[in-house]
């Protein structure tokens, strides 16, 4: 399983982002997948997550602002970032999982190797 993230850059306050994910050796319909995002000195946190029926979940801090979608045709999963915040700014991960829902969060098996947000007031 490979994944790719784009889509990362600097914005000003604001601002917006896409972020993409592309999954190779991967089915993207079938399982959970995700975004997470790690701040420097802080923890990794769930961003948004679509399980197996699309159903999305995202992080209280993101809600009204984030949009996060799968293209299963693609393989690709998404993430709209819509006005960003300086604390929005963090390394982006895209994560994958061999279970349907995503209750396994952080702990998912597949990782991309991130993609850096930085947005400046």
């Amino acid at each position: 399983v490979q994944l790719v993230e784009s889509g990362g850059g600097s914005v000003q306050t604001g601002g917006s982002l896409r972020l993409s994910c592309a999954a190779s050796g991967y089915t993207a319909t079938n399982y959970c997948m995700g975004w997470f995002r790690q701040a420097p000195g802080k923890e990794r946190e769930g961003v948004a997550t679509i399980d197996s029926d699309d159903i999305i979940s995202y992080a209280d801090s993101v809600k009204g602002r984030f949009t996060a979608s799968k293209d299963n045709a693609e393989n690709t999963l998404y993430l709209q970032m819509n006005s960003l915040k300086p604390e929005d700014t963090a390394m982006y991960y895209c994560a994958a999982d061999t279970y349907l829902s995503c209750r396994r969060g952080r702990y998912m098996p597949y990782w991309g190797q991130g993609t850096q947000v930085t947005v400046s007031s």
